[in-house]
């Protein structure tokens, strides 16, 4: 058995609840997962999921240069392990704690492929300035709590 979180028990046992949820996720797609009232999350995680702050811990890997402030969202390999060539334009950059999908629905979005051309478009189209809008524009998304789950 390998280290690290992939291979604890934990881990095996939040994939399986996974596996045994996605018939109640938002998407009907399996490379896109949320399921509005996840058992496996505790009433302070809900609370902290709706607000956002979820995403704070992230801000430690934008400092080590492992993500950006603005990017595509980052998929778990299970997601990824799914796409089709095209669908691998979302690791043509880092990462992002905000993005395109966030500030156009969050989880208002729920078809794969449009999340796809709004991260791609993103890609394309990137500019300093871009990135300035979306984070402006992600202030009211999670002040507002749209889409947030």
């Amino acid at each position: 058995m390998g280290d690290g979180f992939e291979s604890s028990s934990f881990a095996r046992w939040w994939t399986r609840r996974r596996d045994e949820l996605l018939s109640r996720s938002l998407y009907n797609d399996p490379r896109l997962f949320k399921v509005p009232d996840d058992p496996r999350v505790t009433g302070l995680g809900r609370w902290l999921r709706r607000t956002s702050l979820d995403e704070l811990p992230q801000l430690v890997n934008v400092l080590r240069g492992e993500m950006a402030l603005v990017g595509p969202r980052p998929p778990l390999p299970s997601e990824a392990a799914l796409y089709e060539g095209h669908q691998y334009a979302r690791f043509d950059v880092k990462p992002g704690m905000t993005g395109p999908w966030q500030v156009a629905g969050r989880n208002g979005v729920t078809a794969f492929e449009e999340v796809i051309a709004l991260e791609t478009a993103y890609i394309q189209n990137w500019s300093v300035w871009t990135d300035l809008q979306l984070l402006v524009k992600t202030i009211p998304v999670v002040v507002q709590m749209r889409g947030a789950y």
